[in-house]
């Protein structure tokens, strides 16, 4: 079952993993090391995080690296970015709006 991209990022946990893979590959468990939980619960992160396609699989020997995947990452910024468009055209409103009250009350 293909997991949602946002359900993945929802969970900070998820979001942690990706901070950390976005810095340097890790393997499984390098980053159980870093949370407070089991190997197993890690793993079922990362497969989460995997089939969105947020991080990638490399085999290195005896250990598989996950890697952070930034293109699948953009995919969500391109489309929040529709939104903080919006979202900053509104805000700059509410600041003349908030500008003319202070004038007003002078």
């Amino acid at each position: 079952m293909k997991q949602d991209l946002f359900q993945a990022v929802a969970d900070p946990t998820r979001r942690a993993i990706l901070a950390l893979v976005a810095i340097q590959a890790l393997t499984p468990n390098a980053m159980a090391e870093k949370f407070d939980m089991s190997r197993q619960a890690v793993s079922k992160h990362i497969k989460v995080l995997q089939e969105c396609d947020l991080i990638k699989p490399q085999q290195s020997g005896r250990e598989i690296y996950y890697h952070f995947n930034p293109q699948k990452m953009q995919e969500l910024d391109h489309w929040l970015t529709q939104f903080r468009k919006t979202w900053e055209t509104q805000f700059n409103q509410l600041d003349k709006v908030l500008d003319n009250m202070k004038k007003l009350k002078k």
